[in-house]
Parts: C-alpha cells; sequence; structure tokens
C-alpha cells in the first residue's frame, strides 16, 4: 500500500517566548519528535491520556495548529505547498471530524445549508449536482432525506455525527481525521457510528486517523496503533500485536485498565 500521509520528526511547543517585561514563558512541548505514515484504506489509530499530545497531531494535521518543526506530506503532497495552493485545495486533501458533533455544526443553519457549503466550496458543484450530492451523503450516513430541512438541534448525539461525518465526506479527501468521534455517545451509539465509520472506508477506500483515548474502541476499528506519552510516541504496531503483547509500561498499563466494548467486532 502507498502512504496516504508520512509525518516525519514533528514537533509543537505552545510558550517560551519573551513576556512583555523581557522575561521567557515556559515553554510546552505538546509534541515532541513524533514520526509515523498512515497507508492508503488504513485506520491508524493514536490512542493516550488527556495531555499526551495526540489532539495537537490532529489539529496539526489539518491546519488549526501550525507545527514548530517537522515534515509532513499529504496524499504525496508537501505540507507547506498544499497549504500555499490555499483552503480549498487543502480541505479537499484531509477533512478533520471534531469530538462533540452538535457544537461543530452551526446552530444558525439547517443541514441543507451546512452540507451545501463544502460541496460549493471545495468541489464547486452547481445548484443541481449539490443536491443531489446531499440526498447521496444522507444515504452513506443512513440519514433521512427530510434530515435537510432541520437544525442540529433536532438530532440526537449519534445523529449529529453521523451529519457531521457526511459533511466531512462531501468534500470527497479520501484522508479523514477523526479526534474522538465517538467518546460523547452512549455505548450502543458508539458501535453503531464505528460500524458506520467501517463501511465507509471499504466502500470509499477511505484512510482514518483515528485519536481516542479509549483503548477498548480502537481495538475494534484500528489496523495499527500509535501511544502517545507526554508529548511522544512510545510505541508503534499493529492492533493484533499490541494488544496481544505491549512493549512499553505505559501500553500495558493502559491495555490493563481499558473496559472492553461489547457489540463491535
Amino acid at each position: 500500500m502507498t502512504d496516504a500521509l508520512v509525518v516525519r520528526d514533528l514537533h509543537k511547543t505552545f510558550g517560551g517566548t519573551k513576556t512583555l517585561f523581557g522575561a521567557r514563558s515556559h515553554a510546552i512541548h505538546a509534541v515532541a519528535g513524533v514520526s509515523f505514515t498512515l497507508a492508503a484504506g488504513e485506520t491508524l489509530a493514536i490512542v493516550g491520556e488527556s495531555g499526551s499530545g495526540k489532539s495537537t497531531i490532529a489539529r496539526m494535521l489539518v491546519g488549526l495548529e501550525t507545527p514548530t518543526s517537522g515534515a509532513i506530506s499529504i496524499a504525496g503532497k508537501d505540507y507547506s505547498a498544499l497549504r500555499a495552493e490555499g483552503s480549498r485545495a487543502f480541505g479537499r486533501t484531509i477533512q478533520y471530524v471534531f469530538q462533540d458533533p452538535v457544537a461543530s455544526l452551526n446552530p444558525r443553519r439547517t443541514i441543507d445549508r451546512i452540507l451545501d457549503v463544502p460541496l460549493r466550496l471545495l468541489r464547486g458543484y452547481d445548484a443541481a449536482k449539490r443536491a443531489a450530492r446531499k440526498r447521496e451523503l444522507l444515504d452513506a450516513v443512513q440519514m433521512p432525506s427530510d434530515t435537510l430541512e432541520r437544525y442540529p438541534h433536532e438530532f440526537s448525539g449519534g445523529q449529529a455525527q453521523r451529519i457531521a461525518i457526511a459533511r466531512a465526506l462531501a468534500a470527497e479527501a479520501e484522508i479523514m481525521v477523526l479526534d474522538e468521534p465517538v467518546s460523547a455517545l452512549d455505548v450502543s451509539v458508539q458501535a453503531q457510528v464505528l460500524l458506520l465509520l467501517d463501511d465507509l472506508k471499504r466502500e470509499l477506500g477511505l484512510s482514518y486517523l483515528f485519536i481516542s483515548h479509549d483503548l477498548a474502541v480502537v481495538e475494534s476499528i484500528a489496523d495499527r496503533v500509535g501511544v502517545m506519552y507526554l508529548g511522544q510516541m512510545v510505541e508503534l504496531d499493529t492492533a493484533p500485536n499490541l494488544f496481544a503483547s505491549p512493549q512499553h509500561p505505559y501500553t500495558n498499563d493502559l491495555i490493563a485498565s481499558a473496559p472492553r466494548l461489547e457489540g463491535v467486532t
């Protein structure tokens, strides 16, 4: 398999700049020398506790944070060059699904208008093609067509996350960064959304970077797992190997403390 995403020696430091009185603020090394690849069609999970740096990596990959140093290649293109091409080119390459589905959707817009934005701005579709594509997207995430006339607050968390996934799919990017996409959902709803994501990956040939603190969820969906601890990736292996024989003490502790997720295979 070819690599959809390549990350080399990625660093992100917050602080460390001079204050108003000439002193230098304390530097926080949120991500310190992380390297990994994401193969086309693969689900790579990055796990760790809050503050481990996993979400900072996700935010850098989609342009919400700027790396301090390091190299990123997305779909064979250099990160800086891709950003220089503009938001349209960047958004057509990689998409982001947020942790809180309801908060990620504009409460003042109908779902029709929410889905219209990426189809119009990123894909450049005319009105007729946008209308047809919206119906296709709702079918893909198993939502009824009358969803379009409604507002985000009218949906449950699981339904809202399906809509957020549909919005990400609208860009037709092959790489999707999923930042704790089921952590705000009930366990039974988590299982449904995870199955949907797995189906979409197979049908559309997507590549997932799946950010989570929950190893039980990760075990059900990931091909490989990278473990973050204090800004560093301390272990990276296939999911079966990592869960059967963790090599790092921190990974072992995470696995030992993780509850099992029932209903997903």
